[in-house]
């Protein structure tokens, strides 16, 4: 195994499938928000809805502490053929300086953090995967070399559809649609209150995606260009 985790952004630029991808963010603020009732929820199941009537693959990037509070989602997530899970850390801390104003981890402890997401998500089962996202999409390379040991893939995406904290649907399709192409993986969000517009737009986005010619896949099966 090498010394540093390899990164990917998309697959090969060949055949017509692209990998729609979907973040799961949880930090102890956004805990506290549902504790307190300032918000209702941060699993947007209009997005798993749409995506188990169309019958359309999807890969969820998922935080330890998304999978704790949401124990009954993430089955529902799992329990998808078409599903595939993947590493987005315990609590959405970031691994470098200067990233979007999230908490910092010391570099010594993000290899125990990224090993326990794993251990939360596994008993779940479904379409485990070694693939793993960066919060903020934020890595340098001592973060890189802290998590080669865990034999991860880190996925970033070619297509960053803007989500969070979107106050209107249309530009979040115009985003996608205008930048995805074949091999590429797109990154949404599943966090509903921080990303309340995706549900709206995700019809769009997949009727977009139809007439380009472009058809959803897992994520490791676009990363092997299959």
């Amino acid at each position: 195994m090498g010394t540093r985790a390899p990164v990917v952004d998309h697959g090969p630029r060949t055949g017509n499938r692209v990998a729609l991808t979907f973040d799961a963010d949880m930090t102890d603020g956004m805990l506290a928000n549902l504790r307190s009732g300032k918000v209702r929820s941060y699993a947007n199941l209009r997005i798993l809805d749409l995506l188990e009537r169309e019958q359309v693959p999807a890969t969820f990037f998922l935080t330890g502490k998304w999978v704790q509070r949401y124990p009954e989602v993430t089955r529902r997530i799992a329990g998808n053929p078409r599903f595939e899970v993947a590493n987005h850390t315990y609590g959405h801390a970031a691994f470098t300086a200067d990233c979007y104003d999230l908490p910092r981890l010391p570099v010594d402890e993000l290899a125990a953090d990224v090993a326990k997401t794993f251990e939360v998500i596994a008993p779940y089962g479904g379409r485990q995967t070694r693939y793993f996202r960066f919060p903020g999409l934020c890595h340098d390379a001592a973060a890189l070399d802290a998590l080669a040991p865990l034999g991860v893939t880190v996925v970033d995406g070619d297509v960053v559809s803007g989500d969070p904290f979107a106050k209107a649907w249309k530009p979040l399709v115009r985003a996608v649609l205008d930048h995805v192409r074949p091999g590429s993986v797109v990154i949404m969000h599943v966090t509903e209150a921080n990303a309340a517009m995706t549900d709206e737009a995700l019809p769009h986005i997949l009727a977009g995606l139809r007439t380009r010619g472009l058809t959803p896949a897992p994520l490791s099966e676009v990363l092997a260009g299959g």
